[in-house]
């Protein structure tokens, strides 16, 4: 009987279990990404999302509220504007430094 001997030195050896690692690896990220449900919700944050959708309501509301609202015409009688809202000190100063600027 001949017997063939391979001969394989240890740089050979540990280049061919990095391979298999390497593909263990792989294989493992696959199966992870294949068993997660299509449209799964991932990692969210149930304080963040809240605090988005609060803001995204405040912005809806503060958007409604500054639509005009038509006046009833009351025939011989002209509408009446409102009053312009007063301005806050800080808003006072913001006009009177943009005026400044301007010149």
């Amino acid at each position: 009987m001949i017997s063939q001997f391979v001969w394989l030195n240890i740089d050979d050896v540990d280049k061919t279990m990095d391979e298999i690692n390497e593909q263990t690896e792989n294989m493992k990220q696959i199966q992870e990404a294949l068993s997660t449900p299509i449209g799964a919700a991932a990692d969210f944050d149930e304080d963040e999302l809240e605090a988005e959708l609060e803001e995204l309501e405040g912005a809806e509301l503060e958007e409604q509220l500054l639509q005009p609202t038509p006046m009833p015409s009351v025939p011989g009688r002209q509408p009446v504007r409102p009053a312009a809202p007063k301005r806050t000190a800080e808003e006072e100063e913001l006009a009177a430094l943009q005026a400044e600027m301007a010149l």
